[in-house]
């Protein structure tokens, strides 16, 4: 820092020697051609003792302030080079008063009323002025309209370009800080640019996931250490951005080109969590999550983008084994209840049963049915939703399978006094799978139930017309935060108030039912307020 400091006081000083040399060197230029004229209109006028005097003063003292350090002496010492160049000039014009050397008085006028402000200004005209004025007393020469412009014009032309040229300086001198605090103030700025650069350089790197930063010209701009280690773990240069191959979430599919996360992203797609395994199959394999964001202008125009890839090869191999294990443990049940309920059955078949035995069987029976129903649901979640789900499409009656669902789910509402409104309305015919759909009713209906309150209400209805028909459950119960809607098709997933209560479920039944209706290419809706109810919504094409 300090010889930084040093380096810039060094550079200061040179600059004000030169300045001062310059000045002067420039002023020894015009009295050159000024002698050269003297010579050759003049010739005797050179021989005058006063002419070759001031001339010789003045390039004695250019050659002087080339050589002398005038940073190390006291600014005022620069003072006497123009004081000494007006003595220089009038003692010229006395040589030759028809040559017009006062005219060169302008040169220190405009050098002291530069450098030393409004005092330079004032010394420079009136030194000039009073020199003038005692030369032409001291000459003894009788006024004439010849030495008016001398005695009166030159003075008051020196007073205005000493005017001219202390207001010129003011404003440069002020022209001149303002530019040296936007360039302090461009310098501060750039260092702390700088310093965001480095930081932000370093913050990427320290991240576990990969950033790639793009133009808009779809170059990129920033690859971070994790991205590069995810192209070096392949054997590609750092400066890959993508791997030549890239396989869909079955793991044996390729991307096509104009569906690789890159393509994309420099085509100003935004997405999020796109699943991309690298390596061929039977080789190491990871397997990233991309997405994807684009940048824009202050006016909106697309600016590149920002691509952040992370490794989440364990999490998917953990949630295959959970499902794995769901499905083994789900087949192994399977049979035993089977088992169960068909003895039980038939246990319950037997007239001559007590009554107290034949209320203990029926509630072995109702929880055994109830523990295959959470079996055949963990089968379901835990299997590939395309493979299990198999879809059988006819024609249909919607009315009829809502009123069946509300029929079966009257008893399980009366016990806790909750209403159920049927106000669907006539036939409402569709091509779909009916017993898939009401599954979904069912499904729906056991849900409105199960988290409603005391004496509430379940509404079911259906909107129609040539092309949608949508089910729409409402009921009077708890509702769902904001959060917890996000979450609710997720598989296993169950509301923080729910858990912490005594409702019984696997978190399973609106996942499957959401896939049930994707599956007849519609889709299942919520809409919930915390403490005033939730609706779901159900739409369906008519015709597959």
């Amino acid at each position: 820092m300090s010889s930084g400091s040093d380096y810039t006081e060094a550079e200061r000083r040179s600059r004000f020697d030169r300045a001062v040399f310059q000045s002067q060197l420039l002023f020894a230029a015009a009295l050159l051609l000024l002698v050269c004229a003297a010579y050759l209109f003049q010739p005797s006028a050179v021989l005058d003792v006063r002419f070759f005097g001031g001339i010789a003063v003045v390039f004695t003292l250019t050659g002087a302030s080339a050589l002398v350090p005038w940073s190390k002496l006291p600014r005022w010492c620069t003072a006497l080079v123009p004081l000494v160049d007006i003595l220089a000039i009038i003692a010229i014009r006395l040589g030759n008063p028809d040559l017009g050397a006062g005219l060169l008085l302008v040169f220190p006028v405009i050098w002291l009323s530069s450098y030393f402000g409004f005092t330079g200004a004032l010394v420079s005209v009136l030194s000039s002025s009073v020199l003038v004025w005692a030369s032409a007393i001291l000459a003894a020469a009788p006024l004439s309209l010849n030495s008016i412009p001398s005695l009166l014009v030159l003075p008051i032309t020196l007073a205005f370009i000493a005017t001219t040229t202390l207001s010129t300086s003011s404003r440069t001198a002020a022209q001149r800080g303002l530019l040296r605090q936007q360039a302090d103030l461009l310098e501060v700025a750039l260092r702390r640019a700088r310093r965001q650069e480095q930081t932000l350089d370093e913050v990427l790197n320290a991240v576990t996931f990969g950033v790639v930063a793009f133009g808009k010209d779809g170059v990129q701009t920033i690859l971070n250490r994790a991205h590069r280690a995810y192209q070096t773990e392949f054997g590609l240069p750092e400066t890959s951005v993508e791997h030549p191959v890239m396989y869909k979430p079955d793991r044996v599919t390729p991307y096509d080109d104009d569906e690789r996360p890159f393509f994309r992203a420099t085509g100003g797609e935004r997405f999020d969590d796109m699943v991309a395994w690298l390596g061929a199959p039977g080789e190491h394999r990871i397997a990233l999550s991309i997405s994807s964001r684009p940048l824009t202008t202050a006016d909106g125009a697309p600016d590149g983008g920002v691509m952040v890839s992370r490794d989440v090869t364990a999490e998917i191999n953990a949630i295959q084994a959970r499902d794995d294990l769901v499905a083994s443990v789900s087949h192994e049940l399977r049979t035993p209840l089977t088992s169960i309920l068909g003895y039980l059955e038939l246990a319950l078949d037997d007239e001559t049963l007590d009554p107290s035995t034949r209320s203990m069987l029926e509630v072995a029976s109702a929880n055994s049915d109830r523990l295959l129903a959470l079996v055949a649901d963990l089968l379901t979640a835990a299997s590939e939703k395309d493979q299990q789900i198999v879809m059988s499409f006819s024609q249909c009656d919607l009315s009829e399978i809502v009123a069946q669902a509300i029929e079966a789910q009257r008893l399980a509402a009366s016990e806790r006094g909750i209403v159920l409104q049927n106000s669907v309305q006539g036939p409402v015919l569709l091509e779909a799978d009916g017993f898939r759909l009401r599954q979904v009713v069912d499904n729906l209906l056991t849900n409105a139930i199960k988290y409603n309150v005391e004496n509430g209400r379940v509404s079911v209805q259906v909107e129609a017309d040539d092309s949608i028909v949508r089910l729409v459950v409402s009921d009077t119960g708890i509702g769902l935060s904001d959060l917890e809607q996000s979450k609710l098709f997720d598989r296993y997933f169950r509301a923080e108030g729910v858990r912490q209560s005594s409702i019984h479920g696997s978190g399973l039944g609106l996942t499957i039912s959401r896939d049930i209706v994707r599956r007849h290419g519609g889709d299942l809706t919520v809409a919930s307020t915390v403490g005033v109810g939730t609706t779901f919504t159900a739409s369906v094409p008519r015709r597959r």
